[in-house]
Order: structure tokens, then C-alpha cells, then sequence
């Protein structure tokens, strides 16, 4: 298993996990909710920086690895599941966009697997769709997490409606992603 700084910065991310989600189990004695909405959006928002930070260090300094690409996608399903499940916990999303965009990532990391094993994995490659999901949803958790007004701004409402459109684009990219790989499995299984 290399180590290497990418690396390191994807095992913090997954290390946060429980720094985002053990805010919200403090007394409020220890720490008062507006603070502890605060502290686990910053942890949110630190933890997702290193996600775009580790690759771009891992191209740069070309210390890409098998274990790194295996490593990166699954710290960003943990770290995005656990924080819609505290965020559900919180009543602050529905449990059907918890369920859509957590079992969306199951169901394609699946295909991935499963189009790598049949030597096919070009036809389930990251597509723009999916990036727009991810964006949205990583700019709607921290606003979700926050959910009080920044100047006016209503932040929760706009988090509200960002996840809104994440789900959407989940669901059109699982159905994108189910359709480029459907010929694979045709031939494959048959």
C-alpha cells in the first residue's frame, strides 16, 4: 500500500467522519447548537477540499496508485453518507433523498465493480452529469449543516434546494451510467 500525501489527505477526510458526525451527539452544555452547526460545516467544508486537493496533488506530483483511486470514491461515499444521515437525524432533509443519493452510490460503485471485473469499465467512466451531482450536493450539505441565514441569505433554503437538485441529478446520472453499462451486461450475461 503506497503513502504518499494524496493519500494521506484521503485517510484525514475519512478520519473527519466522526469529527462531523460526534458534533452533533455533544451536550449543549459542552458546545451550543449555532456553534456546533458551525464547527461541523467547517469540518464538512475542510474535509471536502481535501477531496479536490488530494487529486490534484496525487496528477501533479504523479503519485497516482491503484489504492489511491480505490481510496478517493469510497472516503466520498462515507463522508457524504455519514453527513446526510446526521442531517436526517436532524430532520433537516427528507429520508428519500437520504435513501436516493446514498443508494444510488452503492448500486454504481457496484456497477463499477462489476463493469472492472468484466474488463468494461470505460462504459460506467465518470461522466459531467455526475460532477454536477457531486457539486451540488457538496455545496447543499454544508448549508444543510449550517442552516442559518449568511447575510440575508437564506442558507438553509438554498441547501434545501441544492439537494433537491442532487437527487435529481442522481438519479438521471444512475439511470445514465445503468444505460452505458446495459449493453456490456447484455452481452456478458447471456
Amino acid at each position: 500500500m503506497p503513502f504518499n500525501l494524496p493519500i494521506f489527505l484521503t485517510w484525514l477526510r475519512i478520519a473527519m467522519i466522526p469529527l462531523v458526525v460526534g458534533l452533533f451527539y455533544l451536550p449543549e452544555s459542552w458546545l451550543s447548537v449555532p456553534a456546533r452547526d458551525t464547527w461541523a460545516c467547517i469540518a464538512f467544508i475542510v474535509a471536502a477540499l481535501t477531496d479536490w486537493f488530494d487529486g490534484w496533488l496525487a496528477r501533479r506530483w504523479n503519485q497516482t496508485s491503484a489504492f489511491g483511486a480505490f481510496l478517493d470514491p469510497v472516503a466520498d461515499k462515507l463522508m457524504v453518507s455519514a453527513a446526510l444521515l446526521a442531517l436526517l437525524n436532524l430532520d433537516r432533509i427528507d429520508v428519500v433523498i437520504a435513501l436516493v443519493i446514498i443508494g444510488r452510490e452503492i448500486t454504481i460503485s457496484a456497477l463499477r465493480e462489476w463493469m472492472a471485473q468484466l474488463g468494461a469499465s470505460a462504459s460506467v467512466a465518470v461522466h459531467w452529469l455526475g460532477k454536477f451531482k457531486t457539486a451540488s450536493q457538496m455545496i447543499a450539505i454544508p448549508c444543510l449543516l449550517y442552516h442559518r441565514d449568511v447575510l440575508g441569505l437564506p442558507i438553509a433554503y438554498i441547501g434545501k434546494i441544492l439537494i433537491i437538485i442532487a437527487a435529481i441529478l442522481t438519479v438521471w446520472s444512475m439511470l445514465y451510467y445503468l444505460r452505458r453499462a446495459w449493453p456490456v451486461i447484455r452481452e456478458k450475461t447471456h
